[in-house]
């Protein structure tokens, strides 16, 4: 056998591989072999480009190199269905179907409703050529390369029989234990939470990253064939039927054949959901036969017949037994709501959070009260109501505390805001912890041998107290018992290798409050060196475009602190870059100084985020729309054709990759 034969049999078996993983869940090969395919794969594709194929099993995991969204017509719009939370609605619409059919017999397809992101993927002989959102059910936007990256979904069906062409509708989701776990992670960086997975998978999905959709394993289920050349003329049998082409089809799908039949499965369901990986928020109702559909046919908004049937939130009556109170990073004081265990969609909650005074006093809340929790779409529990009637007699009220419950500082408000804040910030534990777990974080001193657990034990033991205090660590420091040499040396390591990171990044790393990832760049690039950034009045500051008074504010402050100004100079004797590099320099221009640039397309030469580093570097501001004080749009292949358009319309220049490259050589 050649290596170009050899390319396609591991194709072939790679994609029924994934195929039983992820659409069968019944693997017949383990991770390391199948590493060890996919390896080999990639070794042979490498020596042989002529056989580059986008459907290819190495393609899943996605390149940073695309461009934003061209918005594609639907064939068929994509309407949205008609909701209803009665067990009478559900018999107003089954009697309406009688009567629109004139009393012909109908069946049911009873399916579960997934609360996803809708998508359409279209297949020409076997293999998927576009995935488009819902959009406004007329438009959507083609989502292609993200969801080439979801392994349930088939790039090349590993079935037979199916049409030359076809589209299949569902929806993508976000399983339950990825969406805890990113959650978990957007709350160690006190980042907000998502509210559920189907915020989660829709924001991943609209991602520009297909390499940060591919690390976040969307899921999808597959629940609408179209097409001139279906197999069948039911609905469920032509969903069987995908499923034997090697589509994700929900195993819980009935026909029912008679009102009480659909009443069974909704009550089962209801009860069931709670144990599904993915979550669910209703149940789908669709006349089985497209005959029939095509008779009843659709309103403005949406077909006659199908109905969506949505589960009620989730609702329990439970007792506070107490209000704790948690300090973040920032020092912004959380109370925290503790009650007797109650069971809601299938897990046990014990806490809630209560956001501020303010949410806190619009629920009068007393000790002791029995209080309503939901947890219907959202995965975070959240308290609704109080049963005032149940309140037991001289109970007291919940009052926000006046310190800090780690520290015992007296809490500030500032104006504007609605939570408190302990203000010791170089004496409170945990915003000293936060601190430093930013410090370390990817985007700022990338410092990847440590993580929040080793934080917390240097600082219990003593070794750290602030950021400056990393550079002191010594091997024999780490290691103290002679058992983990290996680490320490790695810890050190990393340390030491942080001292590289470009300038921009430090003034990130010092959690400056306001001051984000955007901000710390701006800054950085407009007043050059720490020594400048640190004696800007408060109009320097603000001269920077995207600096407002706030962050100027904030930076003033932080450097006006004798304790962070001793931090910094401790950082600088350690060799932190404390000012742009000379090669930062030398890149840098002004050549695109003042301009507003707005980036659309695929590009050859660099990916978009060096291109966006180019236009920082040469004086230009990246914009995220055309507007009429955009200067230019550097656009690559595929520029999506409302930009182009908006462009057109109000006299924007349109520069190509070669083009600009031209522009901003020294």
């Amino acid at each position: 056998m050649d290596e170009k034969e050899r390319i396609a049999q591991l194709r072939k078996e790679l994609q029924e591989h994934n195929h039983r993983y992820y659409v069968l869940n019944q693997p017949t090969i383990g991770d390391e072999e199948f590493d060890a395919m996919m390896h080999e794969l990639q070794s042979l594709e490498a020596r042989h480009p002529e056989m580059a194929d986008p459907t290819s099993p190495t393609q899943r995991v996605g390149s940073d190199l695309s461009g934003e969204f061209r918005q594609v017509k639907h064939r068929w719009p994509m309407l949205s269905l008609a909701n209803t939370y009665s067990e009478q609605d559900v018999t107003q619409w089954y009697e309406a179907v009688s009567r629109g059919l004139g009393g012909e017999p109908f069946e049911v397809c009873c399916e579960l409703k997934y609360d996803g992101l809708s998508i359409s993927l279209t297949y020409t002989d076997g293999r998927l050529m576009q995935a488009v959102t819902r959009g406004d059910g007329t438009r959507g936007d083609d989502v292609t390369a993200n969801v080439r990256t979801i392994r349930s979904i088939p790039l090349v069906l590993p079935g037979e029989g199916y049409p030359h062409e076809f589209e299949i509708r569902g929806e993508v989701l976000m399983p339950w234990p990825v969406f805890e776990q990113l959650n978990a992670e957007r709350e160690a960086a006190e980042e907000p939470l998502f509210a559920n997975p189907r915020n989660a998978a829709s924001g991943t999905l609209k991602s520009l990253s297909p390499t940060l959709v591919a690390s976040r394993h969307l899921d999808a289920y597959l629940y609408y064939l179209l097409g001139d050349e279906l197999p069948g003329d039911g609905h469920y049998e032509n969903l069987q039927e995908a499923a034997r082409w090697g589509f994700k089809v929900s195993q819980g799908m009935r026909k029912a054949h008679s009102l009480p039949e659909i009443m069974d499965y909704i009550s089962h369901w209801d009860t069931e959901r709670r144990a599904l990986p993915v979550a669910t928020d209703g149940i789908v109702l669709k006349v089985n036969s497209l005959r029939q559909q095509r008779a009843l046919g659709y309103t403005a908004k949406s077909p006659r017949w199908a109905i969506a049937y949505k589960f009620k939130a989730e609702r329990e009556r439970t007792r506070l037994t107490e209000v704790t109170y948690q300090v973040g990073r920032t020092g912004a004081v959380t109370p925290v709501a503790n009650m007797e265990p109650v069971q809601l969609a299938g897990t046990t909650v014990r806490r809630a959070t209560l956001n501020n005074e303010d949410f806190m006093r619009g629920l009068d809340l007393h000790l002791g009260d029995y209080v309503y929790v939901e947890k219907g779409g959202e995965i975070i529990p959240k308290i609704v109501g109080v049963d005032t009637a149940a309140r037991a007699e001289g109970a007291e009220p919940v009052k926000f505390i006046d310190s800090c419950p780690e520290c015992g500082t007296p809490l500030v408000r500032y104006e504007g805001e609605a939570a408190h804040y302990c203000p010791n910030d170089a004496g409170c534990p945990p915003q000293i912890k936060g601190r430093i777990e930013h410090f370390i974080s990817r985007k700022a001193m990338n410092i990847d041998s440590l993580g929040p657990e080793t934080v917390d034990e240097y600082f219990r033991r003593g070794l750290i107290h602030n950021v400056a205090d990393l550079y002191d660590l010594r091997v024999e420091d780490i290691d103290a018992g002679g058992t983990r040499m290996k680490s320490a040396h790695k810890i050190v390591q990393g340390i030491e290798a942080s001292k590289q990171v470009p300038f921009e990044r430090v003034v990130f790393a010092l959690g400056i409050r306001f001051v984000g990832e955007t901000a710390a760049k701006l800054l950085a690039r407009h007043f050059g060196s720490m020594d400048a950034l640190a004696t800007a009045s408060l109009q320097q500051l603000t001269s920077v475009s995207g600096i407002g008074e706030v962050i100027a504010g904030s930076v003033i402050s932080y450097f006006h602190d004798p304790k962070n100004r001793e931090i910094v100079s401790r950082l600088r004797g350690y060799g932190l870059q404390m000012a742009i590099s000379e090669e930062q320099k030398a890149a840098a221009g002004d050549a695109l100084k003042g301009m507003a640039i707005v980036i659309s397309g695929v590009f050859s030469h660099h990916s978009r985020d060096e291109y966006k580093a180019m236009i920082e570097r040469n004086g230009g501001k990246n914009a995220s729309s055309i507007s009429s004080k955009t200067s230019f749009v550097l656009a690559g292949e595929g520029m999506g054709p409302a930009k182009l358009q908006k462009a057109e319309k109000l006299g924007i220049r349109i520069v190509s990759e070669e083009e600009f490259l031209e522009m901003i050589k020294n």
